[in-house]
């Protein structure tokens, strides 16, 4: 039997604007450890996919641990807090809820961290489930991110269900579920990922996704 349908949502790059909070946070994890800071291209590609993957090519294996205790102490105290919602973001949210979509946040961010983000953004009312990664980061990659998320969802039918991201990690992480993915163009990928990653679509900006997953009244919040 066809339930409801579900979307799930990335959190850095697609409901809010986390790179204050994660690169300042980066930068102390790096200066503590005594290690050159990256440069900004290089920065930018960092945010969204797990440290774990992304970290050990720039810093090596050994130093990995070390770094990524420093920029959990000061992202905890600090730099989690150091985010804001994206335009509109709020109002797609309310309008897909009223709708009777399911919604969940599918995150590469230890979930530790995101539950309390998502409360201060004030979105909690919206999310049957957030679901992230493992402090031990057992879940190194989207693709059990979400299976996560779907299990605790009761593995709703796929056919369903569509994942909003701003990374390929995204994408690749829902078509591993047969997932639709709708590519978030207000986020944080780097110039032709998304293009290149394969959607079934981009949208742009917040009131464009509110459109394409109509949303009532997108158009009037949008003007």
């Amino acid at each position: 039997m066809v339930g409801n349908p579900v979307i799930m949502f990335d959190l850095d790059g697609t409901l809010s604007d986390s790179a204050p909070g994660i690169l300042g946070s980066l930068r102390h994890a790096f200066d503590v450890n005594g290690l050159p800071r990256l440069d900004p291209l290089t920065e930018r590609a960092l945010l969204g996919p797990p440290f774990y993957q992304s970290l050990p090519p720039l810093i090596g294996e050994a130093a990995l641990p070390d770094v990524i205790a420093a920029y959990r102490d000061h992202y905890g105290r600090e730099g989690m807090y150091e985010t804001s919602l994206y335009a509109g973001i709020r109002e797609v949210l309310a309008g897909l809820r009223a709708q009777g979509v399911r919604l969940a946040v599918a995150t590469s961010k230890p979930e530790h961290f995101a539950v309390p983000i998502v409360e201060y953004l004030g979105l909690t009312e919206f999310f049957e489930t957030v679901g992230g990664d493992e402090l031990d980061g057992s879940l190194r990659t989207k693709a059990l991110v979400i299976g996560k998320v779907l299990a605790r969802l009761g593995q709703p039918d796929r056919d369903t269900v569509q994942m909003v991201g701003d990374r390929v990690h995204d994408i690749e992480g829902a078509r591993t579920h047969g997932i639709a993915a709708i590519g978030a163009g207000w986020g944080y990928a780097m110039p032709g990922e998304l293009v290149a990653a394969q959607p079934r679509r981009i949208c742009a900006t917040p009131a464009d996704l509110a459109r394409a997953l109509g949303v009532d009244g997108a158009d009037a919040a949008a003007s």
